[in-house]
C-alpha cells in the first residue's frame, strides 16, 4: 500500500484498534499498554490522527453514543487499516532481522574488529 513508514503515533492506534473497536479513552489507554508505557497520547494527538485516520479511510466510526451528556465515538479498523498496519509489522520485523542479522556478523569478528 505505501513504502513509507508510519508515525509512532499512528501506528500506535491502528495497532490499539486491531483486536477490537474502542473509544478515545479506550485507545489512550492501549497505547499505554502497548508501549509500556513509554507513549502517552493527549488528547489532542489521538483525535487529531483518528480525524486524519478517517479521512484516509484507514479506520471509521463504529458507534456513537451520548454519555454523560458528551457524544463517545467507538473507531474501529477498516479492511484497508489493516492492510496498512500489516504491511508496517512486516517492514519493522524485516528491520529487526536486518539489525540482528548485522549484530551477529559484528559480534563474530575477532576482538569486534570493524571490517
Amino acid at each position: 500500500m505505501t513504502d513509507r513508514q508510519l508515525q509512532e503515533p499512528t501506528r500506535l492506534v491502528l495497532t490499539a484498534l486491531a483486536d477490537a473497536p474502542r473509544h478515545g479513552y479506550a485507545i489512550i489507554q492501549e497505547v499505554l499498554a502497548i508501549s509500556g508505557g513509554h507513549s502517552r497520547l493527549s488528547t489532542g494527538t489521538l483525535y487529531t490522527a483518528l480525524d486524519r485516520l478517517l479521512q484516509q479511510g484507514l479506520v471509521r466510526i463504529e458507534s456513537e453514543q451520548v454519555v454523560s451528556g458528551r457524544l463517545r465515538r467507538t473507531f474501529a479498523l477498516t479492511d484497508q487499516g489493516q492492510d496498512v498496519l500489516a504491511e508496517e509489522a512486516g517492514r519493522l520485523r524485516a528491520a529487526a532481522a536486518e539489525a540482528e542479522r548485522r549484530l551477529a556478523a559484528f559480534r563474530l569478528r575477532p576482538n569486534g574488529a570493524t571490517a
